[in-house]
């Protein structure tokens, strides 16, 4: 059976956050460097969003730290599970997340 670009297999349905939405704040370090992330919820108070900033507003950091949550806060609308965005990150050998948006998700598993 061939999947064409036209069938609705292939049009995942996004399940954005409503406009006003409960969130917590947190903050954090990683490696002697201080981060802020904001979790979005859904009414039922699943995770549906992440932002993460480095101290250094507009460093590479910054912009990788940024960009790694807008991509886990899309995976999380399309319907991912937290729990597989986390285990498909890159971990040390003791299992420590070796990226702040690691680091960040592995905060929000155990604020559950």
């Amino acid at each position: 059976m061939d999947i064409l670009p036209n069938s609705p297999i292939c049009k995942p349905t996004r399940y954005r956050l409503p406009d006003r939405r409960a969130s917590q704040n947190i903050a954090f370090e990683r490696d002697n460097l201080k981060y802020h992330m904001t979790v979005g919820l859904y009414p039922d108070g699943r995770i549906g969003e992440v932002f993460l900033n480095a101290e250094h507003v507009n460093s590479l950091l910054d912009v990788l730290a940024h960009d790694g949550a807008i991509l886990a806060s899309l995976a999380l609308q399309f319907g991912c599970p937290l729990e597989t965005i986390r285990h498909a990150l890159k971990r040390d050998g003791q299992g420590i997340a070796a990226s702040p948006i690691g680091a960040a998700l592995d905060l929000i598993e155990a604020s559950e």
